[in-house]
């Protein structure tokens, strides 16, 4: 005899498993796929401010951004994500991630507020784009230190 007695039994339960494991990614992978696409999430990996809108919690800030200063010359992702490749979609997924989470559940502040992380990537892009004005601003008024320019400029790229 080849195998041991509880050798077909071992098989039986090992196929279970395989066929229980395999339906368990398929649903997620299913649930996964659907909620993308009915979320629109392609339109989140372009730099296409419409795609920010696509919730309507957000549909307050994206009008204000059409109205402000920096709408002709920055687009959410210029602000709001680094511009390095892997940092830009590393935020992204990351925000999606918990931003989905909040609004599905219904678990936000309102109005909504902008988290710390998010508000060095911010603040970081300000410096960015502008540069030679803060590097002036910091160094000719706060010696070392630095002036946080969203402290005072908040609803620059998002006038009311």
């Amino acid at each position: 005899m080849a195998g041991g007695p509880n050798q077909g039994t071992d098989m039986t339960h090992l196929k279970t498993a395989i066929l229980i494991v395999s339906i368990a990614v398929g649903a997620v992978g299913g649930v996964g796929a659907y909620t993308f696409w009915y979320a629109n999430g392609a339109s989140y990996l372009t730099n296409d401010p419409a795609a920010c809108a696509n919730c309507h919690i957000m549909r307050d800030q994206f009008d204000a951004w059409q109205k402000s200063s920096h709408h002709l010359v920055a687009v959410c992702n210029d602000c709001h994500a680094p511009h390095d490749l892997v940092g830009k979609y590393w935020t992204k997924m990351d925000n999606g991630f918990h931003h989905s989470l909040a609004f599905t559940t219904g678990r936000f502040h309102e109005p909504i507020q902008i988290k710390s992380r998010n508000r060095a990537v911010t603040e970081n892009a300000c410096r960015s784009c502008h540069q030679d004005i803060v590097n002036a601003v910091d160094h000719a008024v706060y010696g070392d230190d630095s002036l946080s320019c969203i402290r005072c400029h908040s609803n620059v790229g998002h006038a009311n």
